[in-house]
Formats: structure tokens, sequence, C-alpha cells
């Protein structure tokens, strides 16, 4: 398979986790006394009532970062005084196309979030702030509908979008560096959160950030950057710990490991790169910015520089992040708030099944040489001792195993015990192997998804994915369990997250455990990952 073709198709596998099917947008109003109006700090917004709930969508929580704003830090939005409407979601973020072929999308000017708020009957409530995910190069606030958590948690939720690719995370010395745009983007929308969730019937002293997958990313990055201080009282990291990573050569041959935080440097060199490319070398700094703001947008949102400024920078002078996440949660440096951390039994067959056909897992050998491309040929004997091939259905399958444990999961194991030195931390497992796959990404035969990245968002969203009745009981309880955490910092009947290791596991009644605690280092083997890939 080309590798630029797989960029594409492991760019869906990020990003298609976040499509609904058309016709999941929001309801319109059907007369003007559906139509709520809201003061904001910024001026009145006319929103939607839909009996239970209420929308208001496309807020500008920032000015348009177009022209000589663009690469630069969030600047206040402009106010207004007439009426603004807000019955529907702004511009999405300028971005590829999740699933297919096609070319870029969206708005440079993009900067808007939605609120879903209860009925009015009450202040004061948990405010929850939601980061998609899309891997920071595709993805919105409105592809999420959290009616849910506002009728039956009594939450006000925000959803945001924010920069995207190379028009979030840029760097260049004409820069300055690599300000982490987009980052700083959702640190904007926080300010504004913290200045107009009374007005919604939120309290703006009890907000809790939740995100998937690059949501979950850039909720660590909160959790480390000084700039965030006071910004949020809670966090749940779902699919995205300070310490993902994968090893190389383990989803594709070709591609080596995937770090989603990386040295300031780094980017910034790429950035000099880039610039040459698009023949805005220059020996002033402010003629490249020049030069580099005066392309269009369609220039810039190409496959390659899209996913290779998908990475958020960190180094010393970065207002944004001064410091590698995961070694500052090691050091204890990080905001003193409680903690869920997550993640999917199956994390990794989403990404490896994308490229089976091309690079097929048959047999044992094929299993080995993979072990030996991604760990050297010194750990494949003990690899194979912990995740031997009788023991899973096929070869691949026991791959994606061991790369679901070595990737995701025992990184944010390893996250929660350093957090949990300082903070409540509890953690949790979506086990549920029969998840519908709302993704639009077609399975490999004998390869079934499982309890892949992702599937857990139909049980928090309503998103265009049937659920069995017990499906939807495991709904209502995830519903309950993180709107209470948002609310008082700890989930019912969740055991807290220690050197024990205890792990709640998520799945339907009908499914072998349902909900319990397991021993989840234990279960993963992250003994031995923790010493051998950390």
């Amino acid at each position: 398979m080309p590798r630029a073709r797989f960029v594409r198709r492991w760019s869906a596998a990020w990003c298609a986790l976040l499509m609904l099917a058309a016709g999941a947008g929001p309801a319109s109003a059907a007369s003007r006394a559906d139509r709520p109006v809201v003061e904001t700090d910024r001026g009145p917004v006319r929103g939607t009532a839909h009996g239970a709930y209420r929308t208001f969508e496309g807020i500008p929580y920032a000015a348009p970062p177009t022209g000589p704003l663009r690469w630069r830090l969030p600047q206040p939005a402009a106010r207004w005084t007439d009426v603004r409407d807000a019955g529907t979601p702004g511009a999405r973020c300028v971005q590829l196309p999740a699933v297919g072929p096609g070319g870029p999308s969206g708005s440079e000017d993009c900067l808007y979030l939605n609120v879903t708020s209860p009925s009015p009957g009450g202040n004061g409530r948990p405010v929850m702030v939601w980061f998609h995910g899309g891997g920071f190069v595709n993805g919105a606030g409105d592809l999420y509908r959290p009616d849910r958590l506002a009728v039956r948690g009594g939450a006000v939720v925000v959803t945001v979008n924010h920069r995207l690719g190379i028009f979030g995370l840029f760097g260049h010395p004409a820069l300055g560096g690599a300000p982490d745009f987009a980052i700083a983007d959702q640190q904007a929308a926080l300010r504004w959160v913290r200045s107009n969730a009374a007005r919604f019937g939120g309290d703006p002293s009890d907000v809790a950030l939740f995100g998937e997958s690059a949501g979950g990313l850039g909720i660590c990055a909160h959790l480390t950057s000084p700039a965030s201080a006071g910004l949020f009282q809670r966090a749940i990291l779902q699919s995205g710990s300070c310490s993902t990573t994968m090893p190389p050569r383990s989803v594709l041959p070709t591609l080596g490991r995937y770090e989603p935080f990386v040295p300031e440097q780094r980017t910034v060199a790429a950035g000099v790169e880039a610039a040459a490319g698009l023949g805005c070398d220059r020996p002033d700094p402010d003629a490249v910015l020049d030069c580099l703001r005066g392309k269009d947008a369609t220039a810039l949102a190409t496959p390659e520089l899209m996913m290779r400024f998908s990475l958020v920078s960190y180094g010393t002078g970065n207002r944004v992040l001064p410091e590698e996440p995961r070694r500052a949660l090691e050091a204890g440096r990080f905001h003193r708030v409680p903690v869920i951390e997550g993640f999917n039994r199956d994390e990794m067959r989403i990404f490896l099944a994308q490229s089976l056909a091309a690079f097929p897992i048959a047999d044992a050998g094929a299993y080995r040489a993979r072990l030996e491309q991604s760990f050297g040929a010194a750990a494949v004997p003990a690899v194979e001792a912990r995740y031997p091939v009788a023991a899973y259905p096929t070869p691949a399958l026991a791959f994606a195993a061991l790369l679901s444990d070595a990737s995701f999961i025992c990184p944010a194991l390893r996250d929660g015990r350093a957090m949990a030195r300082h903070v409540p931390v509890y953690a949790y497992r979506f086990s549920d192997r029969d998840a519908p796959n709302f993704t639009g990404l077609p399975e490999v035969p004998g390869f079934p998804y499982g309890a892949s990245h992702g599937l857990e968002l139909p049980y928090l969203f309503t998103m265009d994915a049937a659920l069995t009745a017990a499906q939807r009981a495991l709904s209502q309880r995830m519903t309950a369990d993180w709107t209470a955490f948002a609310r008082t910092g700890r989930p019912p009947a969740w055991p807290r997250f220690d050197s024990a290791g205890s792990v709640l596991s998520l799945a339907p009644g009908g499914s072998p455990g349902g909900i319990h605690p397991v021993d989840g280092p234990a279960e993963h083997h992250c003994a031995f990952w923790d010493a051998r890939w950390p």
C-alpha cells in the first residue's frame, strides 16, 4: 500500500470515529417561542429549545484566526449588540475528509463552540467541556450530541472547535517556536466557559474536561500546562494519555514510532522545510510569515502537511507546554484535580485493520516477523511468551492485543499511577466487544473491531449507532457516572486506582463479567511493557 494512501486511511481510522450520519444534527426551531436568548459577555445569542434541553450553537469564543491572525494565539471575539442566531453550528475548521477521497473542507474562521443545557429550572450545574478526537487533523464539536448528558445527568455541556493540522500545530523560527495554537484555542474556550457558564445555568467553578483520543491528549496537555491553571476542576481522558505511543512499524512497516508529544525544535525544523517547499524561504522572518499567510488554505491543507503538523510540541520557553507531559506527571508537576483515566479493550484493532489487506499477518511466521520489526529480535521470545498465537483466534488478533496493551492501555495505567500519588484517580476499561461500528470503516473478515478505539462514544453521545437494550443500560450507567464525576469528583461505586491496579471493566450485563473491577496491569502485562517499552 503506498504511504500516501495509507496516511489517508490512517487518518480515516482516527477520524471516522467522529462522523455522524446525515440527519443527526440539531433539530430546527418551530417558532420564535422556542428560541431562548442568553446574554453572553460578547453579546446576546438566540438558541433552540428541544423540550428537556436547549442548544446554543456556533458561538464564537475567539476572533477568526484568518489573514494576519493565522498562526497567532487566539484573540478575543468582537462584541455584537444585535441578537446573534445560535441555531446552527459554526463552520468546522479546515480538514480533509475523514473517509474517502476529496479535497479540504471547512474554514479558517472556525473558533466556535456549542452549549447544550437542561431546560431552565436550576443554576449551579456541573459544566462538562468536550474536546473531540481525530488525531488533530479532523473533527468538530458539533459531531457530538450531548443531550443525554444534559437531560439525564443535569450537566451543561460545551463542545469545542479548534484549529487542526498545519493551522493548529505549525512551528517556525519566525513564530518563536511552535506555539501549539490548537491547545491555546482550547484554553481560550475554557476562559469563555469561566466567563459565561453561569449564564447558561452552569457553575464556572465546577468544570470537568472530557475528551477522546486527540481530545484526551489535549486534556493531558492542560493537566501539565501552566496556562491552564484554574480553568478546570476535573478531567476525564478517554483513550488518549500523556504516554500514548505506538511502536515503529507496528501498523505499517514503513511508518516510524508514533508519539503525539514532540520536542519543539523538531516541529520548528519541519516548519522550515515546509516553508521552503511552499516557496516561502526568505532571509527575513517577517517575509516568511507574510508569504505563508498569503497562501490559500487549500495549498496548506494537503495530507502530507496536515499529518506532519499533527503533533503537540513542548519545550523550555513554550508558553503552552514547557515540559513533556509524561515526564511532568512522573515528577508530580500537574494540576491537582481528580482524574478518570480510561481505555478500550481492543484499542488498536481499528488501526491495524486498515493495513491488513496490504500487509497481512496470516500465520505464526508473519506474526513473529512483525514482532521483530517493532520490538527487535531479542524481544521476540518474551513477547511471544505473553501473547502466544495459539491463545488468539488469529495471529492478527494476537498482534492487535499486544499493540493495544503496549500503545494505549499500559501507558494510560502508568500515567494513572503517577497521578494517583497526588490526586484521586479512577480507571475504566470499555470492554463491550459487541459495540456497534458506527465509523463507516469496513471490517476485515475474521478481524472484528470488538471494543476498539472510539467505539464507546455512542454510549455517551447521541450518534448513528443502534444499541441493544443491554447496551442502552450500559449507556445509562456511563452517562450517570460521567456526570456524577463532573459534579463531585467521584464516580459512584468505582474503586480508586492505586498500587493495587483496580480498573472498572464496563460491559453490558449480558456480556462476560458485565461491570466489575479487574486487575488492569496484570491482565494487560503492564509490568512487562513498562520495563521494556516505556
